[in-house]
């Protein structure tokens, strides 16, 4: 698989990562035992790249994917994150990223931590004095690199002042452009992009269901895309991708993450599956190249994305 440079500090990863919530929390019962084979799939496939966070299952997650990694744990970079509640609060202060941090480790069973992000932006913590926290981190050898996510300009160029940020991590989809944006102010700065929720949290894979139809614990049943006045309209915008993807022999997920990466070359996008088979369907993309014309009819049939806010304030916007 090709790789692709996370900011100017060194960092590089496989052109498409791994995103980890899923085996967690967020969407549906999970299986670990599938979700250890989906994760091992993706590695023997190319990936180097592997998310997860503290919030997915309050350490779970970061076990189950440490467990996963271990015996190739040398060969992949591991990211995780910190600041979140479990009231879905913020907290970012000094302190509790040290004792998150520790925790973090021992969850994921390593020495290091690749890229740290704070999970959401804490107002009532100056970035100066989380960055700060950070950057401490990395001298004591406990983090290699330092990312923010879902934070908006005034906030990347505070952090990047007081130490390199190699990546923004924000939601970026067909259905979910809103990041767009920010790209110049990380092409002047030299920090990458890793795209969440590349396939819109599921619409973009041509099998969504109205949020009524979601499990107890899934996130969708409570998000705009998904509800009565917008899930008609955005499975006709999926529709007409689909018409796309079929005239190139490819899945409209394929589509989708295809268009990801001709965003623009320091953009890693992170799906994330349950399904080993899904996983490969997934890489796959990675060798897709869309054309100038196929570009412009997606951008001609979602040119402000899905109908419906996403359930994410931008703080950019």
């Amino acid at each position: 698989m090709q790789r692709r440079a996370l900011g100017n500090q060194g960092l590089i990863v496989s052109a498409m990562g791994y995103g980890s919530m899923g085996t967690a929390v967020g969407y549906g019962a999970t299986d670990d035992a599938e979700s250890i084979a989906a994760i091992r799939r993706a590695h023997d496939l190319g990936v180097t790249f592997f998310d997860t966070a503290e919030m997915y299952g309050w350490g779970t997650g970061e076990k189950l994917l440490g467990r996963a990694v271990a015996p190739f744990r040398d060969e992949v970079v591991i990211a995780t994150k910190f600041g979140l509640t479990h009231d879905f609060g913020t907290d970012s202060h000094p302190s509790r990223i040290r004792k998150v941090v520790d925790a973090s480790l021992r969850n994921l069973g390593v020495d290091t931590i690749d890229m740290l992000y704070q999970h959401r932006v804490d107002p009532t913590v100056p970035i100066e004095d989380v960055v700060g926290t950070m950057a401490e981190l990395v001298g004591a050898g406990k983090v290699k690199y330092v990312g923010l996510s879902e934070a908006g300009p005034e906030t990347i160029r505070k952090a990047h002042a007081v130490h390199p940020i190699s990546a923004l991590q924000s939601e970026y989809s067909i259905f979910a452009p809103d990041a767009e944006p920010l790209f110049p102010l990380l092409e002047e700065l030299g920090i990458g992009f890793v795209a969440y929720s590349p396939l819109a949290r599921g619409l973009l894979t041509g099998t969504a269901k109205p949020a009524a139809e979601h499990e107890p614990g899934d996130f969708r049943a409570h998000m705009p895309w998904w509800s009565a006045e917008n899930f008609d309209a955005n499975t006709h915008i999926v529709g007409r991708l689909v018409e796309i993807a079929e005239t190139k022999s490819i899945t409209v997920s394929q589509l989708a993450l295809a268009w990801t990466l001709a965003q623009r070359d320091y953009i890693v996008p992170i799906p994330g599956s349950r399904n080993p088979d899904r996983v490969a369907w997934n890489i796959a993309a990675t060798e897709i190249t869309l054309t100038a014309d196929d570009l412009t009819r997606i951008a001609d049939i979602a040119p402000t994305g899905g109908h419906g806010g996403r359930g994410t304030p931008s703080p950019w916007l």
